[in-house]
């Protein structure tokens, strides 16, 4: 059984993914018939690694960073927006969500502001909408910056950051983005910064998951990529099994956010199940022609 551990995720070719990423971004772009993209720029490490692999692909006339802050936003972390947009050079809005989240709260019967999560959610949900906006107004691509580590233990809003075109950095966990953004020139107070979505004051992620990108992950990294078992794991990443239990446990418990909504099977061929639109020998829809 090898070992896993931090050291070894981390070596990765740099170099190699910066490319694929870029490859990857223009590929979209470019087939999505969009003049660009357009990101909501947060101070972290995830949106700022994303942020300067969309320049390398599309170049900074190409690219629009919107930075939405509430006052649970830090200021270091409108600094930091405004430090990587301005050091690449590329357009971006302002735009303090303040007001619109109160319309909310002023127009919903049952708005409870105790009501940490339903309240905490609806930031990104604002955010998101406002993307979509500039995506619509200025013919780009919403490009999202959720992480791998992010994304399998559903640490993101269901259509708020989770609501988007692309993920660039999907397949890349967070220890890992962190190294990248190194390797991209980013400061270490971006790169490193503790992670938080910053819904409420004080939220870090560690803080409220628990536990340490560090620890999860290399146990992501024996559970998904080696096929592990939770015993395996444990054995593999000298972590505790009830560590990794709980770990595969936010993997399991989030599938949801990770699909397209469920659709009951009804007819012959049923959308998301083994629906897929048919195609004659020249690879044309068949609807198309």
């Amino acid at each position: 059984m090898p070992r896993i551990t931090l050291e070894n995720l981390v070596r990765i070719d740099y170099d190699y993914v910066t490319q694929r990423i870029i490859d990857f971004i223009r590929s979209y772009v470019k087939d999505s018939g969009a003049t660009g993209a357009i990101i909501g720029l947060s101070g972290g490490v995830d949106s700022s690694v994303t942020a300067y692999l969309l320049v390398k692909a599309l170049g900074k006339d190409n690219v629009i960073g919107l930075i939405l802050p509430y006052k649970t936003t830090p200021p270091e972390d409108i600094r930091d927006a405004k430090y990587v947009a301005e050091n690449l050079e590329i357009k971006y809005y302002y735009i303090d969500i303040g007001k619109i989240r109160n319309a909310f709260v002023e127009s919903i019967p049952v708005f409870d502001e105790s009501d940490k999560i339903a309240t905490g959610n609806l930031l990104p949900r604002i955010r998101m909408t406002i993307l979509y906006y500039f995506a619509n107004r200025f013919n780009k691509v919403v490009v999202g910056t959720g992480d791998k580590s992010e994304l399998l233990i559903g640490y993101f809003t269901k259509y708020g950051d989770g609501g988007v075109d692309i993920l660039p950095i999907g397949d890349l966990y967070k220890t890992q983005v962190r190294y990248l953004g190194k390797y991209l020139g980013l400061p270490d107070s971006i790169a490193f910064k503790p992670s938080s979505p910053r819904l409420w004051e004080d939220q870090t992620a560690e803080g409220e998951l628990g536990v340490k990108y560090e620890d999860i992950d290399v146990i992501l990294h024996a559970l998904i990529d080696y096929r592990m078992n939770t015993e395996q794991a444990a054995e593999a990443t000298g972590k505790p099994i009830e560590l990794v239990q709980t770990v595969w446990r936010r993997v399991l418990n989030t599938e949801h956010k990770r699909k397209m909504p469920i659709v009951p099977r009804i007819s012959m061929r049923t959308l998301g199940i083994d629906w897929r639109m048919p195609v004659n020998k020249t690879g044309v829809s068949e609807f198309m022609e």
